[in-house]
């Protein structure tokens, strides 16, 4: 099978939630298979992963993006089209946590998770798909979950977040798909992050986590540059609103267990 299946020459990325953990792994794998890189960050004196990608011999913009704030979304989105005059593809990958008990949930982090895992997410896809309609080409890729299949414990807003982006996907898809847009997820399982520092750090619960995950080891992000490269290269152009699952086996494990019990 020719390499070109998978490259993304001449391709232009725009990629949030960049700077650390899966997105940052992400944004290298893009690179690393041709693809120009927006990244799509808070901090833009962060300059760690651009320094990477112009290594490279890429180029490499970074953008300012805080999707806390629903105003810096649609501006983010022209910019990438301003430096590079086209987007091929957008890796929704920042997102935000809150652990608490739901009778104990606050509203105010119930507004905060949704704007982040939710809105950012529809907003920047309406933003891109607007381009990418109208040229008829390119790839859209969220960060779904595992909580977007399941409830999870402590965590109601990110469930519901992750549940929204898995059925957007597909809403998405439905109708980009004709556009030829692809719309795609990835689901993490538990993977090694500071996202889950809390659990890692949870003796008992990361050792349940952990005897439930068939591959007998947490996940890492560079286990996530062959899936993005995959939807984001020619090789998916047949696959459409599908939330890929990224989880060592846990998800084949639970549909085992509910069958045989």
């Amino acid at each position: 099978m020719s390499n070109q299946l998978f490259s993304l020459d001449g391709k232009v990325a725009a990629i949030s939630g960049c700077t650390r953990g899966l997105g940052k792994s992400m944004a290298l794998a893009l690179a690393e298979a041709g693809a120009d890189v927006c990244l799509l960050q808070r901090n833009v004196e962060d300059k760690s992963v651009y320094d990477l990608i112009v290594s490279m011999g890429r180029q490499c913009e970074v953008i300012y993006l805080d999707i806390s704030i629903q105003s810096t979304l649609q501006p983010a989105i022209d910019q990438v089209i301003h430096r590079f005059s086209k987007i091929d593809i957008l890796v929704n990958s920042a997102g935000i946590q809150k652990r608490r008990p739901a009778v104990d949930f606050l509203e105010e982090d119930w507004d905060t998770v949704m704007q982040c895992n939710l809105k950012s997410v529809w907003t920047l896809s309406q933003a891109a798909g607007k381009r990418m309609v109208a040229q008829r080409s390119g790839k859209i890729i969220n960060i779904a979950s595992l909580l977007s299949f399941q409830g999870g414990i402590t965590v109601p807003a990110y469930s519901a977040a992750k549940g929204g982006v898995a059925l957007l996907t597909k809403a998405l898809s439905n109708e980009w798909s004709q556009h030829n847009v692809n719309v795609n997820a990835i689901a993490p399982g538990y993977i090694a992050t500071d996202m889950n520092t809390a659990l890692l750090e949870d003796e008992e619960r990361s050792k349940q986590i952990l005897g439930r995950i068939p591959a007998n080891r947490w996940g890492s992000p560079d286990d996530f540059k062959g899936p993005v490269v995959f939807l984001a290269s020619q090789a998916s152009n047949y696959v459409n609103g599908e939330i890929l699952v990224v989880d060592g086996g846990w998800m084949g494990k639970t549909i085992f267990f509910f069958f045989c019990n």
